[in-house]
């Protein structure tokens, strides 16, 4: 399904689930889209409502002109919401879902029952900026295909690929089907990333969930966030990288209806 946000632009959206339980409203990671949350959305649809959708340029969402933030991305979100009806939502956000979460969590905090915050930083270091130049040169002289292996070598234990090459295969397609502009816009948006200052001032029940081996998100550094974040929690999921949700389906769903479920 398609939703036209008040700027006039589109999103990619799925909706499923019964139509009067609450909802869990999923973002998905750069380079990827919301196929990656098939398998969790299929379990979470049993007792929630499920919304899903595509980022500014990745899968059926356009990535329109010029440039982005963080904070636009949020405000895409709560325009969505706003489009389909729904006051609150559970916010679970992966990578750069999780960024756009915490966006949701600073500024638009009514219209969070909670949010998960899964193998996502809170702020941009020196080597965090460098590594996305690098990765943006390489987009821009050689498209996606240029980046596609070390991306999904990267976001994986090297053992994940060996037991299941064909998420590994799934996931490598997501990347080579997201646009240029769209990438380039979004890891342009993430070099300005700086919600962590801001974590104390957070009051929405929040969890950093990490992967033990994730070395774009490391369990470390989401340890540090939490403890700077009231009315949070941390987990975390052994022998797992960076795109959790894929790698330990069993131990995400877990850890989100454990959280979710908590004050219920």
């Amino acid at each position: 399904m398609k939703a036209t946000l008040p700027d006039a632009r589109t999103l990619s959206y799925r909706i499923e689930g019964p139509r009067e339980a609450p909802c869990i409203m999923l973002a998905h990671g750069v380079a990827l889209d919301l196929r990656v949350w098939d398998g969790f959305a299929g379990v979470m649809a049993s007792d929630y409502r499920v919304l899903r959708y595509d980022s500014r340029g990745h899968g059926g969402s356009p990535a329109g002109s010029g440039s982005f933030t963080l904070d636009d991305l949020a405000d895409d979100a709560v325009a969505l919401m706003d489009t389909v009806g729904l006051a609150k939502v559970h916010f679970v956000g992966l990578s750069l879902g999780g960024m756009v979460g915490m966006g949701l969590a600073l500024d638009h905090r009514e219209r969070l029952e909670s949010v998960a915050f899964c193998n996502a930083r809170a702020s941009a270091t020196p080597d965090y900026r460098k590594n996305w130049e690098e990765r943006l040169e390489r987009v821009r002289q050689g498209g996606m295909e240029a980046i596609a292996d070390a991306t999904v070598s990267r976001w994986f234990t090297p053992e994940f690929p060996v037991r299941d090459p064909r998420a590994i295969a799934a996931i490598r397609q997501m990347v080579l089907a997201t646009s240029v502009d769209g990438y380039c816009a979004s890891a342009e948006a993430l070099k300005g990333l700086d919600y962590e200052r801001r974590l104390e001032g957070s009051s929405v029940r929040s969890l950093f969930l990490a992967g033990e081996k994730d070395g774009g998100a490391p369990p470390s550094v989401l340890r540090d966030h939490q403890r700077k974040t009231p009315s949070s929690r941390y987990a975390e999921l052994p022998d797992t990288g960076h795109i959790s949700v894929i790698e330990n389906p069993e131990g995400f769903a877990a850890a989100i209806l454990g959280f979710i479920r908590e004050d219920a």
